[in-house]
């Protein structure tokens, strides 16, 4: 109950203040080339059930017909404005609308593409799910996205298990510290 009221008033609060980026930001990826702002994708969530996460468009329309579901660090359907989304994390901004329909939480592991599945053992992947996802976790804020498969997976079960409200706080903290030194700010 403490976590799921922090993460509306955290939601709530991020969204109020970010807003007017919001605007700015939605102009600026239909300017480049008129499509829309937001991407939807489906993602895997709590106890491996699907949903429809929210994001600013960074790539290139229709991209997922030019490539897989991850990028690589020069990928060419990547956007001049999605370079800088992706490089402050702002192309995440709004999951906050997926943290207020209750498809994710502010802290958890990352969401997954269906497709990944396959990646995990049946046990570890109902582990890895029994928690709602986050807009950050232990390892984008550790490891950012520099993780290996194996690690993400090793800092995702270990949140599973260490999981708690002042491990939440550390992780934003890191999270923050991240994006601002490997962001370069």
């Amino acid at each position: 109950m403490l976590k799921r009221s922090f993460d509306v008033l955290g939601s709530l609060v991020l969204l109020i203040l970010t807003l007017p980026a919001w605007l700015v930001l939605a102009i600026l990826i239909r300017s480049y080339d008129g499509g829309p702002a937001l991407y939807r994708q489906k993602r895997i969530g709590l106890r491996g059930e699907s949903f429809d996460i929210f994001k600013f468009r960074s790539m290139i329309q229709n991209a997922d017909k030019f490539g897989g579901y991850s990028t690589a660090q020069n990928d060419v359907r990547i956007t001049p404005i999605g370079r800088i989304l992706r490089r402050y994390s702002l192309d995440e901004l709004p999951q906050v609308l997926n943290v207020l329909k209750g498809d994710m939480s502010v802290v958890g592991p990352r969401p997954d593409v269906p497709a990944q599945r396959v990646l995990y053992s049946d046990t570890d992947f109902c582990k890895r799910h029994s928690v709602r996802p986050g807009i950050t976790g232990l390892a984008q804020a550790t490891l950012r996205s520099s993780a290996t498969p194996e690690e993400r997976l090793q800092l995702d079960l270990e949140y599973v298990d260490r999981g708690s409200f002042f491990l939440d706080l550390k992780v934003i903290a890191l999270t923050i510290r991240q994006v601002v030194i490997k962001g370069g700010i």
